[in-house]
């Protein structure tokens, strides 16, 4: 399994400060415009799309997920890889 964090992501999305169902929906959008294999790199601090409804859809979608807590700065890096 790849270490998607290392990788450089084909785009970055931020979601900082939007509540859901906004980050997951505009995650989705994104990823619908991305094509198969890209990497997409998610900023987010809303914990309930960081940790939930996020991984869930990409779990669900057959994507790679990996997420990167940064306690520093209060917000998460979620890394998606379209199949």
């Amino acid at each position: 399994m790849s270490d998607l964090k290392s990788m450089q992501p084909t785009e970055t999305l931020d979601v900082l400060g939007r509540v859901c169902p906004y980050p997951l929906l505009l995650t989705k959008k994104q990823l619908e415009k991305m094509a198969s294999g890209s990497l997409l790199k998610v900023l987010c601090d809303a914990p309930a799309s960081a940790e939930d409804s996020i991984p869930r859809f990409a779990e669900k979608q057959g994507y790679t997920f990996e997420s990167v807590k940064l306690e520093d700065k209060g917000c998460w890096e979620l890394f998606i890889q379209k199949k």
